[in-house]
């Protein structure tokens, strides 16, 4: 029976529904004003619900046909649509709504409620606390002793104190530094690690996709023991190899990782080339909480990188000189390209050099 007809069927139990009223209310005088009154109700209210039920499912017909036209969901629209509680009687003389049982288990309640805890993929820094020990760092980020060890050039004897900074990876293994003539399966073998990963862990687009200046992690690698490999290098500079790649020239956060300095101003600020050099590299995206990056390498080697970009005004294998608009300024929350800012500013990196606007 199609749901025209079941419709016109419901509707004809309503002169039944009013017969038995008639009747109930004829033996008023007979049984007293209490059960007929009882009565009436109870019927009344049932052919009320028998005809909204049956009002609405021409209604869920046409909303279902509309749903499905637009294409709005990914199933079936008739998932999504209100379902009316199932409906009993309490001691034959009261009508109550039954809803489905509902189970949640304590996986999906986690979910939820958001206790699983994301995997962090970003390098931070850590701030020693009192009773701070390196042991007990590492145990509460979850990573080994030695991975803090190598991150900081510290040594198994090393102590730290109150208020040091300290980087920690998201994962056990070593940060390294890209250099000239580096390759990603000679990194992976002087490391003890795998290529496939490193390029997972990275975001690499391939073997191939590294440049001078680029900071990989090396998940669950090892560092050799005749490795030279520093947190950071210092090739002399002159005082005004760069300048100030923001016209403000207003620092917001002093020198922290990795060898960075935050100017602070407005979104859309335009963002300047601090020396000349070759645009090597450009990222959109959360990569690390950078936001949208990207970096400059220049004639001596030293690379600078620019975070938390609003639009870029270049493109990779472009020459560029000191001073030229290379971007906007962007780090507004919640915004495209943001990453990890708590408002706006640029991000302004140098690898290989000291930074000259650290104090």
């Amino acid at each position: 029976m199609d749901k025209f007809h079941l419709l016109q069927s419901l509707l004809a139990t309503l002169p039944l529904i009013k017969n038995r009223i008639r009747d109930y209310y004829k033996s008023f005088n007979k049984r007293g004003f209490f059960p007929a009154g009882v009565a009436i109700f109870a019927i009344f209210l049932l052919g009320i619900l028998v005809f909204s039920y049956g009002l609405n499912l021409p209604l869920r017909a046409s909303a279902e046909s509309a749903l499905s036209n637009k294409g709005f969901f990914a199933e079936s629209p008739k998932n999504f649509l209100i379902e009316a509680p199932a409906m009993s009687f309490l001691q034959k003389n009261s009508l109550i709504g039954i809803s489905s049982p509902v189970t949640i288990t304590s996986q999906a309640l986690g979910t939820v409620l958001g206790d699983e805890e994301e995997a962090r993929e970003e390098i931070i820094e850590y701030t020693v606390k009192t009773g701070d020990t390196l042991s007990g760092i590492a145990d509460n980020f979850g990573i080994s002793l030695e991975t803090v060890l190598w991150a900081n050039d510290l040594s198994s004897g090393s102590t730290v104190k109150v208020g040091q900074k300290l980087i920690i990876l998201p994962v056990s293994g070593v940060v390294y530094h890209v250099q000239k003539g580096d390759t990603l399966s000679q990194i992976a073998k002087d490391y003890k690690s795998n290529i496939e990963e490193i390029i997972a862990f990275n975001g690499l687009s391939s073997e191939g996709d590294i440049f001078i200046g680029d900071i990989l992690i090396i998940p669950g690698g090892k560092m050799p023991k005749d490795s030279q490999q520093s947190s950071y290098t210092s090739i002399p500079l002159g005082s005004s190899y760069f300048i100030c790649p923001h016209n403000a020239c207003r620092i917001t956060q002093g020198l922290h990782w990795y060898n960075a300095i935050d100017f602070g101003g407005k979104c859309g600020d335009p963002l300047f080339a601090a020396a000349a050099g070759t645009v090597q590299r450009i990222r959109y995206g959360w990569n690390g909480g950078a936001g949208n990056y990207l970096t400059i390498l220049h004639p001596n080697g030293v690379v600078t990188m620019y975070g938390h970009l609003q639009t870029v005004l270049v493109s990779v294998g472009q020459s560029v000189s000191q001073g030229d608009i290379i971007a906007f300024m962007g780090g507004q929350p919640g915004t495209p390209g943001a990453g990890n800012s708590t408002g706006c500013h640029v991000h302004f990196e140098v690898i290989g050099a000291r930074n000259p606007f650290a104090k």
